[in-house]
C-alpha cells in the first residue's frame, strides 16, 4: 500500500511539476514579447489588453497612415505619432483601466489597457 500511495503521489507530483513550467503567460509578464497591440484597419487589436504594472506595451502600425494611442485623460500616455510600419513603446507603471483612442482619428478608434497592481 505504501508503495503505491508513494508511485501515485510521484506521479502526481510530476504532472504538477510539468504543468507549471509548461505555463507561459506572455499578456502579462513584463518583458515578455505578447504585449503588442497592432493598429490596422483604423482598429487597435486587442481592443482591450491586460498587463501587470511595469509591463513593456508595444503599438505597432500596420496602416498605412499614422495613428496615435493616447490615454483619454490626456496625461497618463500618449505615443505620439506612429508612422505606417513603425511601432512605439509605453511602460505601464499606473495600474488602472484607461480607455484610449486615436489623436488623429478622434474617438471612435478606440481601445482600453488595464494595468493591474
Amino acid at each position: 500500500m505504501k508503495k503505491s500511495f508513494l508511485l501515485a503521489f510521484s506521479i502526481l507530483s510530476l504532472v504538477v511539476l510539468l504543468t507549471q513550467c509548461s505555463k507561459s503567460d506572455t499578456t502579462t509578464n513584463p518583458g515578455v514579447t505578447g504585449n503588442t497591440i497592432t493598429i490596422s484597419g483604423m482598429t487597435y487589436s486587442p481592443s482591450s489588453k491586460t498587463v501587470a504594472k511595469g509591463t513593456v506595451v508595444t503599438w505597432k502600425n500596420n496602416d498605412g497612415n499614422s495613428h496615435t494611442a493616447t490615454s483619454n485623460d490626456g496625461t497618463t500616455f500618449n505615443t505620439g505619432d506612429i508612422a505606417p510600419g513603425s511601432s512605439v513603446t509605453y511602460t505601464a507603471n499606473t495600474a488602472g483601466t484607461f480607455a484610449y483612442h486615436c489623436l488623429i482619428h478622434g474617438v471612435t478608434m478606440n481601445g482600453t489597457l488595464i494595468v493591474t497592481p
